[in-house]
C-alpha cells in the first residue's frame, strides 16, 4: 500500500512538472508568434503607406511634366517674348485650349506676362486679367526664380477660382539671355488622385480609410469626412506628429494608437518630406492585428488540447512505463506541430520563399558572430513601380510576376536563402570567404539574376515586363536586421538598375 501511495506520489509530481512545461512552452509559443506576426502587420500596412504616399507623390510630378512641357512650347514662348503681337496671342490661346482637353482633371492652365497679366488661359475669359499685384505678385515671382528652371509646387490648396481643391504650381519662362519674361500656372483637380487611391483594394483591410495633413499648418488635406477638409486637426497624436515632423528633411513612417467612439483604432503614417505631407491610413486594431489575434486563439486552443491529453493519457495508463512512453510520444508530436507551425509562419505563402518574420528572427540583433574573414552579402531585389502593375493588369497579375521573380531568383541563388521582406522587394543572404574572388562571384550572380529577370513575365492577362531596382551590401560585423534599411536607402537613392550597373556597398567600411 506504502509503495503504491509513493508511486502515485511520483506520478503526480511528474504530471505537475510536465504541465507546468507544457504551459510554459504553450504561452512561449504563442507570444513569440503573436508578437511577431504583429510586427509583420504593422509592417505590411507601413509598406502599403509607402506606396501610396508613391503614387501620390508620383500624381505631383506628373502634374509637374505637363506644366513643364506646356511652358516649353513654341507658341507659349513666341507669346511671352512678344505679350504684344495679336497673332502670337492667339496662337497661344488655340494652343491653351488644345493642350487643355488632353489634361485629366484639370482645373486650368494658363501663361502670362511676368507682371502676371494674363496672354492665354484655358478659360478665354480669363485673358487680359492681372491675377497678383505688390506684394503678392513679388512673392510669387521670387519663389519662381528660387526654382531656377524648375516647377514651384504651392501644394494642394483650395482654389479661389473654383472653390474646390488643387494641385497649384508655378514655372517661370526666360529669354535667351535668360531674363524670366512670364511664367505659367497650373491647377489640378486632386479628386482623381482621390480616386485612385479609394479603388486600390487593400486585402484584410476592407475599412481602412486615408487621411492626409499639411505639417505646416496641421490641417487637412484629405479626410473621409469632408467637413474636416482645410480643417485643423483635432487628434492630438496627429498635431504631434506634425510639430515633430516640421521642417524634418527625411521621409519616415510608423503608427499610433488613439480611441474613437470608444473603439481602437491604429493608423499607420508615411511622412512625404519633400512636400511635408502626412498620410495616414487609419483602421480599427482589430481589423489591423485580426491574423495575430486569430492565431493566438489557435494556439491557445491548441495548447489547451495538447495539456487535456497529456491529463487523458495519465489517467487512462495505469503503469508508469506505459504513462512515460504515452507522454514521451505526445512531445514528440507537440514538436512536429511545433516545427509545422513555425514553417507556415516564417514562410511567405503567395511566393513560398522565407518572409520578413524569418529574416529578423535569423539576423536577431546578437545572434550572427562577428566573422571578417567569412561575411555576409545581401542583395536586395525590388520591383520598380511595383504598385503601377496592380493599377494596370489587376492583383491577380501582379502577384504572378511576385511569384515569377521568386522562382527566377531560385533558381539564380541556388543554395542561399531568399526572402520576401515587402510587398515587392526580396533580400538573398549569402555567406562567403572574404576574397576577390567571392566580390566577383556575388556581383556576377546579380548580374545574372537582373537580366533573367528583365525577361517578361508570364501571367493572366499575357506577359508583363517590369524593372528592378538592385543592390549589393557587404558586412561581417554586427550582422543583423538593420542591413534592409541600408538596401533599401541604396536601391531608393540608385533607383532603377541596368546589367552592369548594380551598386555595391561595403558596410564595415561606412560604419
Amino acid at each position: 500500500m506504502k509503495k503504491t501511495k509513493k508511486n502515485i506520489g511520483a506520478m503526480n509530481i511528474v504530471l505537475i512538472i510536465q504541465l507546468t512545461v507544457m504551459l510554459a512552452l504553450s504561452l512561449g509559443i504563442t507570444k513569440t508568434v503573436t508578437d511577431r506576426t504583429r510586427k509583420n502587420s504593422i509592417e505590411h500596412m507601413s509598406t502599403i503607406a509607402e506606396e501610396r504616399s508613391q503614387i501620390i507623390e508620383n500624381y505631383v510630378k506628373s502634374a509637374e511634366k505637363t506644366l513643364a512641357a506646356y511652358s516649353n512650347a513654341g507658341e507659349i514662348l513666341e507669346v511671352v517674348t512678344n505679350p504684344t503681337d495679336p497673332v502670337a496671342a492667339k496662337n497661344a490661346q488655340n494652343y491653351t485650349e488644345d493642350f487643355s482637353d488632353d489634361v485629366d482633371d484639370l482645373e486650368g492652365i494658363y501663361v502670362s506676362e511676368w507682371n502676371t497679366h494674363v496672354l492665354a488661359h484655358t478659360n478665354s475669359q480669363a485673358v487680359g486679367m492681372t491675377t497678383r499685384t505688390g506684394d503678392s505678385m513679388k512673392a510669387l515671382q521670387d519663389a519662381m526664380l528660387a526654382a531656377g528652371d524648375g516647377v514651384y509646387d504651392t501644394g494642394i490648396i483650395m482654389s479661389p477660382a473654383s472653390g474646390k481643391q488643387i494641385v497649384s504650381m508655378y514655372k517661370a519662362v526666360y529669354d535667351k539671355s535668360g531674363k524670366p519674361v512670364g511664367l505659367v500656372g497650373l491647377g489640378i483637380y486632386t479628386q482623381g488622385l482621390v480616386d485612385s487611391l479609394n479603388n486600390l483594394t487593400m486585402k484584410g483591410f476592407e475599412n481602412a480609410n486615408y487621411s492626409m495633413v499639411n505639417v505646416a499648418d496641421t490641417k487637412y488635406i484629405f479626410n473621409p469626412v469632408q467637413d474636416k477638409v482645410t480643417t485643423e486637426a483635432d487628434n492630438q497624436e496627429i498635431i504631434d506628429l506634425c510639430n515633430k515632423f516640421k521642417g524634418s528633411q527625411s521621409d519616415t513612417s510608423g503608427y499610433f494608437e488613439y480611441t474613437l467612439n470608444g473603439k481602437k483604432n491604429m493608423s499607420i503614417y508615411s511622412y512625404m518630406s519633400d512636400k511635408g505631407w502626412l498620410l495616414m491610413i487609419d483602421d480599427t486594431k482589430s481589423e489591423i492585428l485580426s491574423l495575430t489575434s486569430t492565431l493566438r486563439i489557435y494556439l491557445y486552443i491548441f495548447s489547451i488540447c495538447c495539456l487535456a491529453l497529456m491529463i487523458f493519457f495519465y489517467f487512462i495508463n495505469k503503469k508508469q512505463e506505459e504513462t512515460a512512453r504515452k507522454l514521451t510520444t505526445a512531445v514528440a508530436k507537440n514538436a512536429k506541430t511545433k516545427e509545422s507551425l513555425n514553417t507556415a509562419i516564417f514562410k511567405d505563402i503567395l511566393t513560398e520563399v522565407n518572409n520578413r518574420v524569418s529574416f529578423s528572427n535569423d539576423f536577431e540583433n546578437g545572434k550572427i558572430k562577428n566573422s571578417p574573414d567569412y561575411p555576409y552579402y545581401f542583395t536586395m531585389v525590388n520591383i520598380s513601380n511595383f504598385s503601377d502593375v496592380n493599377i494596370n493588369y489587376g492583383n491577380d497579375a501582379g502577384d504572378m510576376v511576385l511569384t515569377s521573380t521568386a522562382n527566377r531568383l531560385n533558381e539564380l541563388f541556388d543554395g542561399f536563402k531568399i526572402y520576401r521582406t515587402g510587398s515587392d522587394e526580396f533580400v538573398i543572404s549569402m555567406q562567403m570567404p572574404n576574397s576577390a574572388n567571392s566580390y566577383s562571384k556575388v556581383l556576377t550572380t546579380a548580374n545574372n539574376a537582373l537580366i533573367q529577370l528583365l525577361q517578361p513575365h508570364e501571367t493572366s492577362v499575357g506577359q508583363i515586363s517590369v524593372n528592378y531596382k538592385m543592390a549589393v551590401v557587404k558586412k561581417s560585423n554586427n550582422v543583423n536586421s538593420s542591413v534592409i534599411t541600408s538596401l533599401k536607402d541604396i536601391t531608393n537613392r540608385n533607383g532603377v538598375t541596368n546589367p552592369g550597373q548594380i551598386a555595391f556597398v561595403d558596410l564595415d567600411v561606412l560604419r
